[in-house]
């Protein structure tokens, strides 16, 4: 398990490019044949990948949190982004197609991930600290809830589909779900807004090989950009903003935890602020 140090706005400014990189993005969330997970300091949520390419992947206990199984004291959002594979929560399969969700709650001891068929799944998975458990559920794409933002002269249409959430599958603090930019648009997240009850992370993926997307951080007065690739996360801090722009239309999955679960707790930045 990689460690991420939380680090503050000051901080932030004097930074290069390597060192933007170094701290707030995941390169290699997705590793054949290998689970690999990233574990930052902003609310201690941890980000993974899970490739089973000819056995099945078994979710284990890192030595960095301290605990005998891994959801002993966590919570966990696991949704496939390619290809359809399985989650085995203690004995019990849930198949999941692509886009597909599990929220897996607190208190279970075995998670495994494996292929279904002959095609290779991968399953992209955040946790969150949770003093409360919840069902184990699943959730279908055409079962969550759709939200239908922007629009073609912005080039920002895109539609939110809501998994884990209070109106959705229950939790303890963990939110997500993830967006699906339209053909032609190329924007997400506008207007830009900080929310500094919770942190975020945001993993991109449906991005061709050939492109790539800008996202944008930093203090609204201060932002910086990274520039990333299919099949990698960010780290977005409480007091960043963060959006971002492609050479083409992508989606990402956005996981949150802290304060609130509240999907509109944002304080909105207007663009005239933001430098």
């Amino acid at each position: 398990m990689i460690i991420r140090n939380a680090i503050g706005p000051g901080e932030t400014k004097n930074m290069d490019t390597q060192d933007l990189r170094a701290n707030f993005l995941v390169e290699s969330v997705m590793q054949d044949g290998k689970i690999s997970m990233t574990y930052t300091h902003y609310d201690r949520l941890v980000i993974g990948g899970a490739v089973p390419a000819d056995k099945p992947l078994i979710l284990e206990a890192d030595e960095a949190i301290k605990s005998t199984y891994f959801l002993e004291r966590r919570e966990l959002g696991v949704m496939v982004v390619s290809g359809a594979g399985i989650v085995v929560v203690d004995g019990t399969e849930y198949p999941l197609a692509t886009k597909e969700c599990l929220y897996v709650g607190r208190g279970s001891k075995e998670v495994i991930f494996k292929n279904a068929g002959n095609g290779t799944a991968r399953f992209f998975f955040t946790s969150a600290p949770a003093h409360a458990a919840y069902p184990t559920r699943k959730m279908t794409q055409q079962e969550a809830e759709p939200e239908h933002l922007g629009s073609v002269e912005k080039a920002n249409e895109r539609t939110i589909f809501k998994y884990i959430h209070p109106a959705g599958i229950e939790s303890c603090q963990l939110v997500m779900g993830f967006t699906e930019l339209k053909k032609g648009s190329v924007w997400n997240t506008m207007p830009p807004h900080t929310h500094d009850r919770r942190m975020e992370a945001y993993f991109y993926f449906d991005v061709p090989a050939e492109d790539r997307v800008w996202h944008f951080m930093g203090e609204p007065s201060e932002t910086r950009h990274l520039v990333i690739s299919n099949y990698q996360a960010i780290i977005s801090p409480p007091w960043s903003i963060h959006s971002g722009a492609g050479t083409t239309n992508y989606s990402f999955i956005w996981a949150m935890a802290g304060e609130n679960q509240s999907f509109a707790d944002m304080d909105f930045v207007p663009l005239s602020e933001v430098k």
